[in-house]
Order: structure tokens, then C-alpha cells, then sequence
């Protein structure tokens, strides 16, 4: 049996996404920006795909920028906002648990003169809403928190922070920009930008059976931020390059698929699959919330006596995908630093996996998935010498 537990990662394109999409490869080819029927054509192709995605968050239509995907629309974000805010303050707030794309940037961005805050989570992955308080100040310019995160799937209190920003700037008189990265949590999770208070969010196609290659970056009208990339004047000035139309097109059309009752069935296969899971391996533990402010297809356990990487590849050689963390950080053999971040000792975040499930998915996945869990963890315990 072939499984593929690891949506969070990637998911497959949805065969009418697809269809949507073949015109725009050698039908519909023209250049967007080019004035004549052929670019016209195009161009109106990808103003309507940027319609339903502002329209699925309810923001206006100028307010979308495309990216080449969240990495790119993270690195605008953050980057471009202290670039164009710098005369303001050199302050950034952030958590321990952000996505690489977030946390890459920050790093980047203290060895240019940037004071960076990283807020502490607890045992289960939530930010302390009091830390934040009392880490704003008048030299902040940026808080960039995670909607919910890619590898233990908790999803954070972001309607609370808004309103704490809105309150510090109206109290101070003050902008301080509020970015999220809702890579994970867009289309699980009902999002409106403007009851959260976000100024900045970015989203990915993806992970939502769309295409690679294109995201996109909500920008709240008025908001300060400068281009990273330079050349043309493409989406609003803000990313210069020719505009990826087909991806566009796929994107939108995965959004008008999108129906949000389909992961309630999402939501109990992950809820059967920790029942079982925790009810047949010992010393085996669930990561984040069981139930509660968590995303519903991702869950992420720890094994003790047994290491991440080595289940992982066993279970691949029995036809399972599954991840040991955040895919843009596989390659590193250090464990999971978001299991660091809420205190799992350095020894058991190295038995982590974080299974990710999909629309596809059935019952009979799950409970082969544990039956080769069960095999392939007493092997490898069996082998360890320090137990």
C-alpha cells in the first residue's frame, strides 16, 4: 500500500486545478503586461484569479500581491517592511516556533543593525500574550507571528494579538505592523483580515492542491513597504517579473474548490489516528493541543528510544510518507527546533514525526500507517543501545 502522510508538505494538484490551467500554457500565453489582445487576454485572466483570492479574505483587489510562494511573500514581508520603516525603529517581534522562511529573514535582518524579539511558547506551542505586551516599544516596527504552525499544527491566538497592536498603536500613536505567515491555516481556518487586524499575511497555493511556484502576499492598503527585488513595476511595484498566469489561474481555481466541510472528515481521521497511535505504542506522546486550537490534519509525535530520520526512511521502504518536521528544513540533522522551543528535551525531539493529513486520505491509510508504526519502532528500540 502507497501512503501520503504528508500534506503539510506539499499536497498533489487536483486534476480540475489542472484542466483550469492547460489553456494558459499555450493558448492563452501572452505576456500580462504587454498591451496588445494576446497580453490583454492574459491580463484579465490574472485579475481574476487575484479577485478570488482578496475575495476569500475579505480584502480588496489591489491588496493582492502574487509571489512566487510564502517564502518569497514572507521575505517582502518582513524585509520590506523594515527597509521602509527603518527611520521608525529597528524593532522586530517574532516567535521561536516560526517557519524558516520568517525566521532566515529576522536572522538576516540583525546583522543589519535590527533588534529582533523571539517570544517564548509554552508546552503546547501558544505565545504568551503577556511577553508580547511587554516586549513592544516604541522603537518596534513589525510583529510577525505564525497563524499556525507547520509542524505541530497549533494555531495561535491571532484575533487577541490583533487587538493588542491596535490598542499599543492607538495608544501611542504609533504603526507597528502586524504580518502573519497563514500558510498552513488558509482555507482550514476562516480568515478576514480586517477583524484580525492584519496589515500583512502570506499565503501559499500549494498546500491546497494548487500548483508550485505561486502564492501571495495580502498588503493592507496604506501600508509601508518596500520592493526587495528590482526590474519592472509589476503587481502594484511591489514584485518585479513577469506575472506566472497559469499558476495564477490554478491558484484561484483550487480556492473555488475549496469546500470547508471537507476536513471535518480530515479532522476525525486525525483524531483516530491519535486514539490509535497513543493506544498502541508505548511511550509515545502527542505534540501540541489533542483537540483544541490545532490545525485538523496535522499531528506530530514523539517516540521514545527511537529517532526521527531512521522512522521515517523505514517507513518509506513500506510505501508511507511521512515528515520528521517542516520539509524546508529536512535536511538538517539537528532536531525539530520547534519541539525545543516548547521545552521537549533534545534526546526524545530527535524521535519526532509529523504526519500531515490530506483530502484522500481513509480510515484503512491510517491503520496500516500504525500497524508498520508498531513493527518499525520495537525494531528500532530493540537496536538502541541506551534503553
Amino acid at each position: 500500500m502507497k501512503v501520503y502522510f504528508d500534506n503539510a508538505a506539499t499536497t498533489k494538484v487536483d486534476s480540475r486545478v489542472f484542466e483550469a490551467m492547460k489553456p494558459y500554457f499555450s493558448d492563452i500565453y501572452g505576456n500580462a503586461s504587454s498591451l496588445h489582445g494576446f497580453g490583454l487576454s492574459a491580463k484579465q485572466a490574472l485579475e481574476e484569479a487575484r479577485e478570488v483570492i482578496a475575495r476569500k479574505i475579505n480584502a480588496r483587489h489591489n491588496e493582492i500581491i502574487f509571489t512566487s510562494g510564502a517564502t518569497e511573500a514572507d521575505n517582502l514581508a518582513i524585509r520590506g517592511v523594515a527597509y521602509k520603516n527603518n527611520h521608525l525603529g529597528n524593532h522586530i517581534i517574532t516567535t521561536k516556533i516560526e517557519h524558516p522562511a520568517v525566521l532566515e529573514s529576522c536572522r538576516f535582518l540583525e546583522t543589519q543593525g535590527f533588534k529582533i524579539t523571539y517570544l517564548s511558547v509554552d508546552r503546547e506551542g501558544f505565545v504568551n500574550l503577556e511577553e508580547l505586551k511587554r516586549s513592544l516599544g516604541e522603537k518596534t516596527i513589525l510583529v510577525s507571528i505564525i497563524f499556525a504552525n507547520n509542524e505541530i499544527g497549533i494555531i495561535q491566538p491571532i484575533k487577541e494579538i490583533g487587538k493588542i497592536i491596535k490598542n499599543w498603536n492607538e495608544k501611542h500613536n504609533s504603526k507597528i505592523i502586524f504580518h502573519s505567515d497563514a500558510v498552513q491555516a488558509f482555507t482550514k481556518i476562516d480568515i478576514n483580515v480586517n477583524d484580525l487586524n492584519l496589515d500583512l499575511l502570506s499565503i501559499s497555493s500549494h498546500k491546497i492542491y494548487g500548483p508550485k511556484g505561486i502564492g501571495a502576499l495580502y498588503v493592507k492598503e496604506g501600508t509601508k513597504i518596500e520592493k526587495i527585488a528590482h526590474g519592472g513595476h509589476h503587481e502594484y511595484n511591489l514584485r518585479p517579473g513577469t506575472e506566472n498566469v497559469t499558476s495564477a489561474v490554478g491558484f484561484a481555481k483550487a480556492l473555488e474548490l475549496f469546500n470547508p466541510k471537507n476536513y471535518e472528515a480530515v479532522k476525525s481521521l486525525r483524531a483516530y489516528l491519535i486514539k490509535e497511535v497513543l493506544k498502541n505504542i508505548p511511550d509515545s506522546y502527542l505534540n501540541g493541543p489533542l483537540a483544541e486550537n490545532v490545525l485538523p490534519n496535522i499531528a506530530n509525535f514523539i517516540f521514545k528510544g527511537a529517532e526521527g530520520e531512521a522512522i521515517m526512511l523505514l517507513l518509506d521502504k513500506e510505501g508511507i510518507a511521512v515528515s520528521t518536521g517542516s520539509a524546508c528544513a529536512s535536511h538538517s540533522l539537528e532536531p525539530s527546533y520547534v519541539l525545543l522551543a516548547l521545552g521537549v528535551p533534545k534526546e526524545e525531539a530527535h524521535g519526532s514525526i509529523r504526519v500531515s493529513l490530506g483530502l484522500e486520505n481513509k480510515k484503512e491509510e491510517v491503520d496500516y500507517t500504525v500497524k508498520v508504526f508498531k513493527k518499525v519502532i520495537k525494531r528500532l528500540r530493540d537496536i538502541n543501545p541506551l534503553r
